[in-house]
């Protein structure tokens, strides 16, 4: 069961037949992410095959990890299966 956890605390979990796994990364669905640790960033980034990434930062247990999460709220067609799902890094560990 992929899991992301960071700070120690477990911010998504999810069966293996609902993440996406693209470019190595595991993108959770929405409904497997705990959003009470997700802050809005304003931060974005550009991917030139998916589109425009918008992130979150990570604020648990007192402790802030900049954008930290990216999702893409309106992909690109060929990444059209990642919509609105949530990728992590900065030290988010993530298991398969």
């Amino acid at each position: 069961m992929p899991t992301a956890s960071w700070n120690g605390v477990v911010i998504a979990q999810a069966n293996d037949d609902e993440v996406e796994i693209v470019e190595n990364n595991v993108y959770f669905p929405p409904s497997s992410v705990k959003r009470e640790y997700l802050q809005d960033s304003s931060h974005t980034s550009r991917c030139p095959w998916k589109g425009l990434a918008s992130y979150y930062s990570l604020n648990v247990n007192g402790k802030v990890n900049e954008n930290a999460a990216w999702y893409y709220p309106e992909p690109s067609e060929k990444a059209a299966q990642i919509k609105d799902h949530v990728a992590f890094w900065r030290g988010v560990e993530v298991q398969r």
